[in-house]
């Protein structure tokens, strides 16, 4: 019983070559109103969305989100923030005296900026635009709090940027996904042991040996310098956080 919806889900993938087609007015107020109807925490809505509209600060997001520069050429560009701030001000100014936000307070708002960001995928795609993560806003957090004027309490949780996709990005095949009875564990997670993990990641090489593509993939992600920096910023962030 495959709808338009969960057809679409099933044919989306990210897009990063775009079209010279603008994205309009109407359409851009679609898709972040979609992303405000997300579902949320305590009807909180625990992000902000910064929508950069600055060539400047696109073409220096290019350089510190790891060197993209399809960054610059995509024709919607937003941050989804997430703001512990907003609320935390809002209780000092109704004289609450509410305790300083905390590291599960930080969670939660990562999970309702993920939330509404998904909306925005989910809401370009039914238009016919396309749209790419870009995990890499975490990355050199002193740039990029400097550059987007980041105040305490809030953090680039992710960026996503949209754009009309060229025909060869629509005729590009979808990278294959895990099998379902793979990633679904009833009642309780289960460590995989090698077989499993070998199936697990079957689809994902290709006509590469196993070994060897764990090994470069290993060497070209989890291993990598922008993986190593990510990590680095975020508990550089996490220590400012819990150090206020």
């Amino acid at each position: 019983m495959m709808n338009e919806v969960i057809a679409q889900l099933f044919q989306r993938k990210s897009t990063r070559v775009f079209t010279e087609k603008e994205i309009s007015p109407e359409e851009k107020t679609l898709i972040l109103d979609a992303a405000a109807q997300a579902p949320t925490a305590g009807n909180q809505q625990l992000y902000t969305i910064l929508d950069i509209t600055d060539p400047k600060i696109k073409e220096t997001l290019v350089t510190t989100c790891d060197n993209q520069p399809f960054i610059a050429e995509a024709r919607l560009v937003l941050i989804f923030c997430a703001d512990c701030l907003k609320w935390y001000d809002a209780f000092l100014c109704g004289d609450c005296n509410p305790r300083k936000p905390g590291v599960g307070d930080l969670l939660l708002a990562v999970s309702d900026a993920l939330i509404a960001a998904q909306n925005a995928v989910v809401a370009a795609e039914s238009l016919g635009i396309g749209s790419c993560y870009i995990g890499d806003i975490m990355e050199n957090y002193e740039q990029q709090k400097a550059l987007l004027g980041l105040p305490e309490y809030v953090f680039p949780a992710a960026m996503l940027v949209f754009g009309y996709p060229t025909e060869q990005q629509l005729r590009r095949e979808k990278p294959p996904r895990s099998p379902r009875e793979l990633i679904v564990h009833e009642n309780g997670y289960r460590r995989m042991d090698e077989a499993q993990l070998r199936a697990l990641l079957k689809g994902k090489t290709g006509q590469t040996d196993y070994a060897k593509w764990i090994k470069a993939f290993c060497q070209r992600k989890y291993n990598s310098d922008f993986s190593r920096e990510m990590t680095r910023s975020v508990q550089k962030y996490l220590e400012e956080f819990q150090a206020r």
